[in-house]
């Protein structure tokens, strides 16, 4: 896992932060997108989160008013991915159809 410092964007003040989770197959990290997808944030303003895949990485970028609005959101999505990668690890490889 991939994470780049939070920075704020001095023009907007919006602080942004990047998460990359790479997984075993492409497969894999379009179950988890689709897993972590219908999860929308709590707070209608003051925070924006995009998912994204690419190969096989799961790509996740936050915009934030607030350091605090920042960091429950990323918790909250990691304490999510902990369970999708502890369900796919129980289950196993998906299989191919």
């Amino acid at each position: 896992m991939a994470a780049s410092d939070g920075e704020k964007n001095h023009e907007t003040g919006k602080l942004h932060f990047s998460l990359d989770v790479p997984f075993p197959s492409s497969r894999e990290a379009v179950i988890a997108l689709r897993s972590l997808s219908p999860d929308r944030e709590p707070r209608k303003g003051g925070i924006s989160k995009q998912l994204t895949v690419s190969g096989s990485t799961l790509s996740v970028r936050w915009s934030a008013d607030e350091a605090r609005i920042l960091r429950v959101s990323v918790n909250s999505f990691l304490d999510h991915l902990s369970l999708v990668l502890e369900t796919m690890e129980m289950f196993g490889p998906p299989v191919s159809q």
